[in-house]
């Protein structure tokens, strides 16, 4: 897998060796993800312009659709919000490196068509989480499941 992100900070590094593994795990190969680290008000103008809801959140996915030309194909773009996790991690107890790993984790599951608008899809999300985390993921601490 190839990472592009807009980012030279350590989290950025950081999380391109992580989506690196992740990809090997999800025996993904010949791929190419865009990743974006972004502010709380970034976040919610994607948000508002793409889904119609003016909040801020955690993390977008973008997927690219067909691809028909050769070499890499392009996943999509995630775009996390560093503000949004700092926040979260405060919160939970946590460290920003596990929660921007949920947030990767998550984002990389919807860009390959998962989701969970179903009690169902959550949990087949939920356990593809854990298998790419090593514990439990985003979905497990929602009511979705």
């Amino acid at each position: 897998m190839k990472v592009l992100c807009s980012s030279k900070s350590a989290q950025a590094k950081r999380l391109t060796t992580l989506a690196t593994s992740f990809a090997k795990t999800l025996k993904l190969e010949d791929v190419e993800l865009s990743l974006s680290l972004v502010r709380d008000p970034a976040i919610r103008k994607l948000k508002r312009a793409y889904f119609g809801i003016d909040a801020a959140t955690d993390v977008l996915s973008f997927p690219a659709g067909d691809f028909p030309g050769g070499g890499l194909r392009p996943l999509g773009d995630i775009v996390i919000s560093l503000d949004t996790a700092q926040r979260q991690a405060q919160e939970l107890g946590t460290t920003l490196d596990l929660e921007l790993a949920l947030y990767l984790a998550h984002g990389l599951l919807h860009l390959l068509g998962h989701d969970h608008q179903t009690p169902k899809d959550a949990r087949k999300m939920e356990r593809l989480e854990r298998k790419l985390l090593g514990h439990a993921g985003m979905l497990a601490r929602s009511d979705e499941l």
